[in-house]
């Protein structure tokens, strides 16, 4: 039986018995925690909080088929083992997929945070370091300093944490950097940024299964980052100087799907304008499907903006964030009826 279908059978068994298929806590640490952690280091996406999730998982034993029977899960993972854990535990869904790992393992090597480590048969164990390239039995676990940093009482957690990043100065910058934009989030009330990431955060979970976030514009300065350039292109997808810039564009991997969606607070929704233009965008970088949706922060300014402008393009969503649990489709009379 293959990684995945145990993992599968252990999900199910864990929830037909009536239990959590991952307690919420590990080692007494809990993803909001982990949360609180990189965000102060400006590193904080779900894929991350839960791959460090499930590297302190010693519920489990090792998955190593010839490990020893007291090594853990988080003694040593791989990345099949840490994307069967994320998905299909944590998430009830399928593995995350392995070309995503160096969003969400490279960033956490870099500062320290994980370590990495090779599993020896013969020895049943681990030794540091990937001493074998590209081997199946290259794994992760957690930096015991990063360890503590989690493990921490709420009020030391802050102290140590800046203790831990003072030793490394790719940290410090991370830290610092990661308190400018705390900052800034809690200065400046911007009602289009907060929409932005509401669609983010609240719509795209519930209603888009299966896309993942691929370019967000919601800042000044360069509208694509770096990282964002990366994203696009493993999802196939650049931009020209001529494209229309969403304030939202997702990929699904498994579909090859895109979505737009364009947060309006004053202006900018999803005419039919911005449908074509999107439709050419898809259709240069070889995607066949691309939907959209308009998102609102309130009834109040839908009808302002829909009573003076009517312009929803048809066959595309709507979603009012005060209205958060449900959306809909603006469908045409004549389109159905045919006249």
């Amino acid at each position: 039986m293959g990684l995945n279908e145990r993992v599968n059978d252990l999900h199910d068994a864990r929830i037909a018995a009536g239990k959590p298929s991952v307690p919420m806590t590990l080692q007494g640490v809990g993803k909001p925690r982990i949360s609180e952690v990189l965000r102060v280091l400006d590193l904080e996406t779900q894929d991350r909080v839960d791959v460090v999730f499930a590297l302190l998982d010693n519920t489990l034993e090792s998955w190593f088929s010839k490990a020893a029977s007291t090594l853990r899960f988080s003694d040593g993972a791989s990345t099949a083992f840490l994307g069967c854990h994320v998905g299909i535990l944590q998430r009830g869904a399928k593995k995350l997929d392995r070309e995503g790992r160096d969003y969400w393992i490279k960033p956490l090597r870099d500062i320290g945070a994980v370590d990495a480590v090779t599993f020896v048969p013969g020895a049943r164990s681990f030794v540091a370091g990937h001493v074998i390239a590209k081997s199946s039995n290259s794994a992760y676990r957690l930096a015991p300093e990063f360890m503590a940093v989690l493990k921490a009482p709420a009020k030391e957690c802050r102290a140590l944490l800046s203790k831990w990043a003072a030793a490394d100065a790719l940290r410090m910058r991370l830290e610092f950097r990661g308190q400018a934009v705390e900052r800034s989030r809690n200065q400046t009330s911007n009602p289009h940024v907060e929409l932005i990431r509401a669609c983010c955060e609240e719509y795209a979970p519930r209603f888009l299964p299966g896309f993942q976030v691929l370019f967000v514009d919601d800042a000044d300065g360069d509208r694509i980052t770096e990282e964002d350039r990366e994203n696009l292109s493993v999802a196939g997808l650049s931009f020209r100087a001529d494209d229309p810039m969403p304030d939202v564009l997702l990929h699904n991997r498994e579909t090859d799907e895109i979505w737009v969606i364009e947060a309006v607070t004053s202006d900018g929704e999803v005419d039919e304008q911005k449908v074509r233009r999107m439709c050419d965008f898809a259709a240069r970088n070889g995607k066949d499907t691309v939907s959209f949706t308009t998102a609102y922060p309130s009834w109040k300014v839908a009808a302002e903006r829909q009573t003076r402008n009517k312009n929803i393009a048809v066959s595309t969503y709507v979603w009012i964030r005060e209205d958060a649990s449900k959306h809909y489709k603006a469908e045409s009379f004549d389109a159905k009826s045919g006249g």
